[in-house]
């Protein structure tokens, strides 16, 4: 007992871990959430474009910072996150343009003008990993007050429109005869996703980022159908995966970032086979009795 108990509070001894988990938190919370929106919707193409479209943000603040990482990249790269939504809703309205052609057309442009502007830096490679691949062990006060911040806007503005992004995610139809707000409703959840995005990234990075808005939503939707208990259920998925695979990157010493999207994976590799075991019991069942 005393030796299950070590296992949970030996890496708690440590501040920083304490503020990793805090992250892990905030972020798992917030991520499994406005991912819920972005698998019922088959914007997971959206959300990973997203993802590396701040890395020019956060390349200029990191610049203009003198070359230091600190709370500065967060607004660079928020900037650049909604800067992007903006501009893709802007192609895809009225349907200029298809959206996932929009999507790689941004994609592409903002992640090649990032790398264009890190590559001046002769020491963006050390400075910068972080933010390309995670350091939840790096996380400071300064941070954490940040994502709760931004995770705080994400959870009330969805509380506050969670009706109206229900009936835009199922029935874009029903949208236009209630006469709701479709293309403002629209450019609101990019938005979002964006601010999501930006509070995730000191925990996993940019490469990283799309697990924790796909996985649990995706494992979810596996489990449940109703969104409401969906978004729960995601929650709670996205929360304890996340902290689980905290705990394996400690004892492991593996990068932390990497160990959590692979407990989130494994996750939803086991649910999948389940559900599969499941309904091939089911349909079984049911051809003994016909």
């Amino acid at each position: 007992m005393d030796a299950i108990l070590q296992f949970f509070t030996e890496p708690l001894s440590y501040v920083f871990i304490q503020r990793g988990m805090l992250a892990l938190v905030l972020v798992g919370g917030i991520s499994a959430v406005i991912g819920c929106f972005v698998v019922i919707r088959g914007m997971s193409f959206f959300g990973d474009a997203l993802a590396h479209t701040v890395l020019p943000g956060v390349a200029l603040s990191y610049t203009a910072a003198g070359g230091t990482v600190g709370s500065n990249l967060f607004v660079g790269g928020l900037g650049a996150g909604i800067i992007s939504a903006l501009v893709i809703a802007y192609l895809t309205r009225n349907e200029r343009l298809k959206e996932d052609t929009a999507v790689g057309l941004v994609f592409v442009t903002m992640f090649a003008l990032g790398i264009a502007i890190i590559s001046t830096q002769g020491s963006y490679s050390i400075d910068l990993a972080h933010i390309l691949f995670g350091s939840i062990n790096g996380i400071s006060q300064g941070d954490l007050e940040i994502m709760a911040i931004m995770g705080a806007i994400v959870l009330v503005t969805i509380g506050i429109f969670y009706k109206q992004f229900v009936i835009i995610s199922f029935d874009l139809s029903l949208a236009h005869t209630l006469k709701l707000r479709v293309e403002f409703l629209r450019v609101l959840l990019l938005i979002l996703i964006a601010v999501t995005i930006v509070a995730s990234l000191q925990a996993v990075g940019i490469a990283l980022m799309l697990a924790l808005l796909i996985t649990p939503a995706a494992t979810a939707r596996l489990m449940v159908r109703r969104l409401h208990i969906m978004i729960v259920t995601s929650v709670i998925i996205g929360i304890v995966s996340g902290m689980a695979g905290f705990y394996l990157s400690y004892y492991l010493d593996i990068p932390s970032g990497a160990s959590i999207v692979l407990t989130m994976s494994t996750i939803f590799a086991i649910v999948f086979v389940g559900k599969r075991i499941q309904v091939s019991l089911q349909t079984t069942s049911q051809n003994k009795l016909a």
